[in-house]
């Protein structure tokens, strides 16, 4: 499966169009997260465009990006708070983040049936995770001009029952991205006129969905026979590291 690498997905957030994206989504996250004081964050595929706003309030803000996307430095400033990782082995406790938004990653994703598990297991009791993927209703879904046109998109139904097998219980959902995937400045600047008139109009014809999800305590009696665990790969991000497609293109041009 073709998924964006990290400069496809840094360049689009560092754009118009992705700026436009990152405020109207971080908006209905702040809707559905409105106080994450003191809270243990944790953001998996392209999460950092989402996590700024959090660092001051919450005790610990952290970000894995998977193998086959590649890594890079966040924040700008300071020590370095992302890595990359095997999202089938997180390199972290049991039951040690309070709230994971997962965004780029589940319609990209060949190893569902294993990360899942995985984030059921470093959330804890009362944990929470969010899931923000393309919907498949909407414009977004169709287009390659950004991120959300990659991968495998999803409906309520779908996202639903995905989560519910994998122990999950479904709870809050928002629609976002009503307006057209353009770079046009008069669509961007009607972006919050383009959310307001399609949440009241058109609410399932949106460009992505985001869905709430809380841990079930119940389901751990019947949890699956975990296969062996995987060696965590964690490695800091200093510099982009390279997809495979990227260097491919560098050794022709060699």
């Amino acid at each position: 499966m073709i998924r964006p690498d990290v400069i496809d997905l840094r360049n689009f957030y560092h754009g118009s169009l992705g700026q436009t994206v990152r405020r109207t989504i971080g908006r209905k996250i702040r809707l559905m997260w409105p106080d994450l004081k003191n809270f243990r964050i944790l953001g998996i595929g392209y999460a950092t465009p989402y996590l700024n706003p959090f660092r001051a309030e919450a005790e610990r803000v952290i970000a894995f990006m998977p193998l086959q996307q590649g890594v890079i430095q966040w924040p700008r400033e300071g020590g370095s708070l992302v890595s990359l990782v095997d999202e089938r082995a997180f390199p972290l406790a049991d039951e040690s983040i309070d709230r994971l938004i997962w965004v780029h990653g589940l319609e990209n994703s060949t190893d569902i049936d294993e990360i899942l598990p995985e984030i059921w297991r470093v959330l804890t009791s009362t944990g929470k995770l969010l899931v923000i993927v393309p919907s498949r209703r909407g414009l977004w879904s169709r287009t390659e001009n950004t991120p959300f046109g990659y991968g495998h998109p999803y409906s309520d139904k779908q996202l639903n029952r995905l989560l519910r097998d994998n122990m999950f219980t479904p709870g809050e959902r928002q629609g976002a991205l009503y307006m057209p995937p353009s770079k046009w400045r008069l669509n961007l600047k009607l972006a919050q006129a383009w959310e307001n008139i399609g949440e009241k109009w058109w609410g399932h014809f949106c460009g992505v969905r985001l869905m709430e999800a809380e841990k079930q305590i119940y389901a751990i009696n019947s949890l699956p026979e975990r296969k062996a665990r995987r060696r965590p790969v964690i490695l800091p991000a200093a510099r982009p590291v390279m997809t495979g497609r990227q260097t491919q293109s560098s050794r022709k041009k060699t």
